[in-house]
């Protein structure tokens, strides 16, 4: 009766050195067995499935006697179509595919390889927990729940990539989070349009509604991350082969908060997320005023100073906007040297590359003392917020040109067309400065600076203050 369909599946896998068949012979016919080797546990196999049925085999006669009576599978089910007996075997499933009789059984038995459950690389903490995601999304939802423990928080599952079909999981709290938020980005998953999903990327740049170097989507490699956003009503989108978790919407100031600020002491953590407001505002404002002082409104500067300047640039051949650009440059191929590099390489390359480098810039009189000094302090500084890095780059960029042709009132335009992109930018229809400019809930809980815990975590009664 299946005939046809156990002749579709060995073509379909013809070639696939990892495609196991196994068959076992009944009174009315024969049973087969449809499985790849290296994503199944072969023992659970053995001893829970094929085993059971070779002892029964003589009084079987249907599909439900196997499913009711016989394997020991804890899910198992009907296949309803072809392309879906595909789909089961490909992720690890096996097929039971019987001559005598027209239902298709499917029963789970994965175990494929995965990555321990490790402290995640970009996401450091003091204090806190240490687990990260890892590439398997069902160890990911599981994370989620340890941290989460909530009836109502939902996982669904929604198959993208015609070639790949990619689990993707959308989890929400149901009460917590906006039910018009949720089911616009269902819709949106559903009607996603892929041959193939391999990673997170794919799905960010399909929400993003501005072309912008900000990330206006959010994304976290630690469980306590993702849960605490699902509890203030926000939106995870999880990918199977990825360890990053998509969160959103996402806002501006989540990029000056870090994981460890929340179990930390709240005056030093304040204090720090003062310094990462400064060091930002040096990253894209510094290196833009040092060359529209310098080159067009000297007499804004202190004498003295500019009697140094002038003695610290007196052997550097090049104009002081091609000067700064260089050692950007310059800086630039030592951060992603030391990126690419093997770690323990990286770090001693960058320390002894920025060392070396701008000491001999100065001694070759490519740079002055002071151009150095400032270029160094915006690049160090643009690290203590690295989701903004690539923004902060952009503008800094921007700034500069705009300094270098007409000094200050190049520089004060240059300003308002950041503030300007910054109050037009938005994530998935929510502002981006949310929630500056919402003075309805605005509130200052945990905005700039961060305030007691209690105040933080309570209970949200006013369906008007949900994300």
């Amino acid at each position: 009766m299946n005939e046809d369909y156990i002749s579709f599946v060995k073509e379909k896998f013809k070639s696939n050195v990892d495609v196991k068949y196994r068959y076992v012979k009944c009174e009315k016919g024969i049973i087969n067995f449809v499985f790849i080797d290296n994503m199944t546990d072969s023992h659970f196999i053995s001893q829970y499935i094929i085993g059971p049925i070779i002892d029964e085999k003589e009084n079987i006669t249907s599909a439900e006697d196997i499913k009711k009576k016989i394997v020991y599978a804890n899910s198992l089910g009907d296949v309803k179509t072809i392309n879906d007996m595909l789909l089961h075997v490909v992720q690890g499933d096996v097929v039971i595919i019987a001559d005598f009789y027209k239902d298709i059984i499917y029963c789970e038995a994965k175990n494929y390889y995965r990555r321990a459950v490790t402290i995640p690389e970009t996401e450091n903490v003091v204090k806190g927990p240490r687990e990260g995601f890892n590439e398997a999304f069902v160890d990911n939802i599981s994370l989620i729940r340890r941290k989460a423990k909530n009836a109502d928080l939902k996982f669904e599952a929604i198959y993208i990539g015609s070639k790949s079909n990619t689990v993707v999981v959308l989890s929400y709290i149901k009460g917590v989070a906006s039910e018009k938020l949720v089911s616009k980005i269902r819709n949106k998953l559903k009607s996603l349009d892929f041959q193939f999903l391999l990673d997170t990327n794919h799905i960010e740049e399909s929400l993003k509604e501005n072309r912008t170097f900000y990330d206006t989507i959010g994304y976290s490699e630690k469980p306590d991350v993702v849960a605490s956003k699902l509890f203030e009503g926000r939106i995870a989108i999880i990918v199977d082969g990825t360890p990053f978790v998509i969160t959103l919407p996402y806002f501006f100031f989540e990029n000056f908060q870090m994981p460890d600020d929340y179990y930390l002491n709240k005056y030093f953590t304040n204090c720090i997320r003062g310094i990462r407001w400064f060091s930002y505002a040096l990253a894209v404002f510094l290196p833009g005023l040092y060359i529209a002082l310098t080159t067009h409104h000297f007499s804004l500067i202190p004498s003295l100073f500019v009697l140094r300047l002038a003695i610290s640039r007196s052997g550097v051949p090049f104009p002081l906007i091609i000067e700064i650009l260089l050692m950007i440059f310059f800086f630039q191929i030592l951060r992603e040297a030391g990126i690419r590099l093997p770690q323990p390489v990286g770090q001693a390359m960058s320390i002894v590359g920025a060392l070396i480098l701008g000491q001999s810039a100065v001694n070759a009189g490519f740079a002055s003392e002071i151009t150095t000094i400032v270029v160094a302090l915006s690049s160090i500084a643009s690290f203590l917020t690295p989701k903004l890095y690539g923004s902060t780059m952009f503008w800094s960029f921007v700034l500069i040109m705009l300094s270098s042709v007409i000094g200050l009132p190049g520089y004060f335009v240059g300003v308002m067309l950041y503030l300007s992109e910054l109050a037009s930018l938005r994530s998935v229809g929510f502002d981006y400065l949310f929630p500056m400019g919402s003075f309805r809930n605005f509130n200052f809980q945990d905005v700039i600076f961060r305030e007691n815990l209690d105040v933080i975590s309570k209970k949200i009664t006013n369906e008007d203050d949900k994300i």
